[in-house]
């Protein structure tokens, strides 16, 4: 694809394109460790997978998960002006304030599993424009979104769950997803906060108009972005960028928050090496947008809720995986023959 249009991006692109390795050493040293085992090699299967992945990423022979984190990324958007969710935006600012009361199922998620939660508003005072009638953002402010969104590892978190909410955001990242892979908005639309027959009419008929009045100038993942995307996916965008290049692990949730992922893949596919996609949302298009990446989701439970539910779940498996690898038994330890012996 060309290069973006506006000099805003270039910092974005650079950080993007030159993105550092994982460490094989240390998934060498935690393969040697799963090894001394009590148990067949291989036999917790993804489970060994998730510490292997933890140590690659965070660059350590023996990882650790001392301070696992939940992000929520919250904006508003204007396209929900054309009738495409089933609750009005307002509701956007009042779940924001639900998360941080304790009252959403990602905060009883995270208290249950001492997993911390941050929780980043953005501008919801202030929707993003119709993305029918002209462009979510323009590039300066799509630019100063994705650097605001670096800050989400500013608690050195040493894993990072990237999730999101933001009532009409299912439109706009089914509008990503058919402007990075073909299709019309009946490809990619689902039902997202549960809209009914005319409600998901409207919804797909408002990501075919974005298409259309975009057109041409739809030419880069980052000119996407800013035109059809939302605040909320810039961010997400950022926290994602800026984990890769301070060695965390990510963990992203699903249908949203993936269309962040799938800006920088589109970009640079190994800008993405170090996310675990948690989940396949029952969200239409996500295993398909997935599958456009060569990824898969870790469950498939029937999740849409968003909110970084998904990815959540998926760090109390890694949490367990990690424990069981620095906890078990070794076969000299317990006095157990190993196989062959």
């Amino acid at each position: 694809m060309p290069a973006p249009l506006h000099a805003a991006y270039a910092d974005v692109i650079e950080l993007l394109t030159i993105v550092p390795d994982g460490d094989e050493a240390a998934v060498a040293a935690v393969r040697g460790h799963d090894a001394k085992l009590t148990k067949p090699a291989g036999s917790l299967g993804q489970l060994e997978s998730l510490v292997e992945f933890l140590a690659r990423w965070q660059g350590r022979a023996k990882p650790r998960l001392d301070n696992p984190m939940v992000t929520i990324f919250a904006g508003n958007h204007g396209v929900t002006d054309q009738g495409v969710s089933a609750f009005p935006r307002e509701v956007t600012a009042q779940m924001v304030a639900n998360f941080t009361n304790g009252g959403a199922a990602i905060s009883q998620i995270c208290a249950l599993h001492e997993i911390n939660l941050r929780v980043f508003e953005l501008a919801l005072e202030l929707p993003t424009g119709d993305i029918t009638l002209g462009p979510a953002l323009d590039d300066k402010m799509c630019a100063a979104t994705i650097a605001y969104g670096m800050e989400a590892i500013a608690g050195k978190p040493d894993l990072i769950c990237i999730g999101e909410m933001g009532i009409g955001n299912t439109t706009v990242a089914a509008a990503i997803y058919a402007a990075l892979y073909g299709g019309t908005g009946a490809d990619w639309v689902g039902r997202g906060t549960g809209v009914d027959d005319a409600g998901l009419a409207r919804k797909t008929a408002a990501v075919d108009r974005a298409l259309a009045f975009h057109g041409d100038a739809l030419d880069h993942p980052l000119a996407i972005l800013a035109r059809v995307g939302g605040r909320e996916i810039a961010a997400m965008l950022g926290a994602l960028l800026a984990a890769r290049h301070q060695k965390v692990p990510v963990i992203i949730d699903g249908f949203v928050a993936t269309a962040a992922a799938a800006i920088a893949h589109a970009v640079n596919p190994a800008a993405i090496d170090h996310c675990l996609f948690a989940h396949v949302s029952a969200e239409g298009g996500h295993a398909r947008a997935l599958a456009e990446m060569g990824q898969t989701g870790l469950l498939d439970l029937g999740l849409r809720l968003g909110e970084g539910s998904g990815a959540a779940l998926a760090a109390v498996l890694a949490k367990t995986a990690l424990h069981l690898h620095d906890n078990m038994a070794t076969f000299e330890s317990a006095a157990v023959s190993g196989k062959g012996s």
